[in-house]
């Protein structure tokens, strides 16, 4: 095997060349540190150990020292945004924006904290407005999700359409968000019994998104209130085949609907059906009041009984106590109350709709979560049958 003497010399080259540029380096990262003030890490060091206050006293004290540093002044801005104190926060990042040295990046960056300032504060036109500024720069994106909580939270929802339209759509959730934009328009038409306008809005939602739940209980409400009660209740049962779990939140609508035809029997054995295809906690409460709203506690007593030997839950047991109250013998009513009080404690930290998104649990159904504001996060089902899904 051939071997060039060179290549000897050449090995300790490569060492020095990679020693050289590491020394390089390391006093551009030191000068770099040095012309940060002290203040500046001592604020980062208080941040990563979440002493908010101590933070926002040592920002205030590096934009003091370096009035230019405009990283600075972003961090200590969005620090007051979020201790709640809005105006200052306004003030700095407006201050920034009005800065005629920055870079186009560091204008655009400042004018961003600005809109979310003003949204925190609730001044949705002004924040409206630095949005829309947005829109034709890098941080469209951004932009545009901020101007489509804007509009939900006024209520715009012609504009929200208009947003979300050109918005990316990711798995279909911009058509669902859509469908239900539509739904909320038709809600203020049927709020003022105009329903030749509701319907289309209604027609219109289900075509953008065919399995909208929310879509098909309202066009049934619209049918209903226009004396069209078998037409509401075919679109009602139409749910069956777009989703099954939401058939409990038409329970009620298919009972009232069908009394009024003169056919409560055949509603409840139509919800009977249901429960035993698609059981559900809600679904069984409506059943189960509607047979102890008939004093036929005993028939209540054995369908909850039968529904707790195929799903155990908390739940279902407070529900056969409630009926074993009525059907207890006098001597053991006593002790049958005693322990159904104890039950109901438990049950009401289960009886709740969860949010899948950010967790949050209510004791009502949200097509939109109060507090992340997502779409559908609501599964149908308390949350106690739900975790046992899971």
């Amino acid at each position: 095997m051939e071997f060039e003497f060179w290549w000897l010399l050449s090995l300790p080259l490569f060492f020095a060349f990679g020693w050289v540029a590491a020394r390089v380096d390391i006093r551009h990262l030191l000068r770099e540190s040095r012309s940060l003030p002290r203040t500046y890490l001592s604020g980062l060091n208080f941040l990563v150990n979440e002493q908010t206050d101590k933070a926002i006293d040592a920002f205030v004290e590096a934009v003091r020292i370096d009035p230019q540093t405009v990283e600075v002044h972003l961090a200590l801005g969005s620090l007051f945004r979020r201790r709640g104190e809005v105006d200052r926060a306004i003030r700095i990042h407006q201050g920034l924006v009005d800065r005629e040295d920055l870079s186009e990046e560091q204008r655009l960056n400042a004018l961003h904290e600005v809109g979310q300032d003003y949204l925190k504060a609730g001044l949705l036109d002004r924040a409206e407005s630095a949005f829309m500024r947005l829109r034709e720069t890098a941080l469209k994106e951004t932009a545009e999700k901020a101007l489509l909580e804007i509009y939900q939270q006024e209520k715009s929802w012609d504009k929200a359409i208009a947003i979300a339209r050109e918005m990316p759509d990711h798995d279909h959730r911009r058509e669902r968000q859509i469908a239900h934009f539509h739904c909320e328009m038709a809600l203020q038409e049927i709020a003022t019994s105009r329903y030749d306008k509701a319907m289309a809005q209604l027609e219109t939602a289900l075509h953008i998104n065919p399995r909208c739940v929310r879509a098909a209980m309202l066009k049934g409400d619209v049918l209903a209130a226009q004396g069209q009660d078998d037409a509401a209740l075919e679109t009602w049962r139409r749910i069956e085949q777009m989703d099954p779990q939401f058939l409990s939140q038409v329970a009620d609508r298919i009972l009232v609907t069908s009394q009024r035809k003169g056919d409560e029997a055949g509603a409840v054995n139509l919800l009977r059906y249901y429960h035993e295809r698609y059981p559900t906690l809600d679904l069984l409460e409506k059943i189960f009041r509607r047979e102890m709203a008939q004093d036929r506690a005993q028939v209540a007593y054995d369908l909850v009984r039968d529904e707790l030997v195929r799903n155990p839950t908390l739940l279902g047991l407070d529900k056969l106590l409630e009926a074993a109250v009525i059907t207890a013998p006098p001597d053991k009513r006593q002790d049958v109350e005693l322990v159904k009080g104890l039950i109901h404690g438990h049950t009401r930290r289960v009886a709740r709709y969860c949010c899948t998104q950010c967790g949050f649990k209510a004791r009502q159904y949200f097509w939109r979560c109060p507090a992340c504001g997502d779409w559908e996060s609501y599964p149908p089902k308390r949350t106690e049958e739900f975790d046992l899904a899971v």
